[in-house]
């Protein structure tokens, strides 16, 4: 039996297209207000600020509809921030528990019922910005 190679064809690589580099934009050096958000953000993009103040809201209602009870539990904005729902379990009362700010006496700790919280997570490309 002859043994048969196989023929591997060469492509010639293709240039990759150049990538447009993000414009440098100056630092805020004051905090925005939510109505100074939309106005920068309809000023810097083609859309009025009852568009962009529409997005907004429904990012909102997206992000309730996914963390609420019977959700999934987890919304991933790409690029920017995770926020998830951590189920913490209830706590029992305890008795007799040494007090941290007082040494020495001790102190009842009442009991605590099991609930939800939210916990947001930055992603690679929010670390990347600072």
């Amino acid at each position: 039996m002859a043994a048969k190679k196989a023929i591997i064809k060469k492509t010639a690589a293709k240039p990759a297209a150049p990538v447009a580099a993000p414009k440098k934009m100056p630092a805020i050096k004051e905090k925005y207000t939510k109505s100074a958000i939309l106005a920068e953000i309809s000023a810097n993009t083609e859309l009025s600020k009852k568009q962009v103040t529409a997005v907004f809201d429904e990012l909102n209602n997206l992000i309730a509809r996914h963390v609420k009870k019977g959700g999934v539990g987890e919304f991933t904005l790409p690029g920017l921030l995770k926020i998830k729902t951590v189920k913490k379990p209830a706590s029992k009362a305890r008795k007799g528990v040494p007090n941290p700010f007082r040494p020495g006496e001790v102190m009842d700790v009442a009991a605590k019922p099991a609930s939800t919280k939210i916990k947001v997570l930055p992603l690679k490309g929010l670390k990347e910005l600072v």
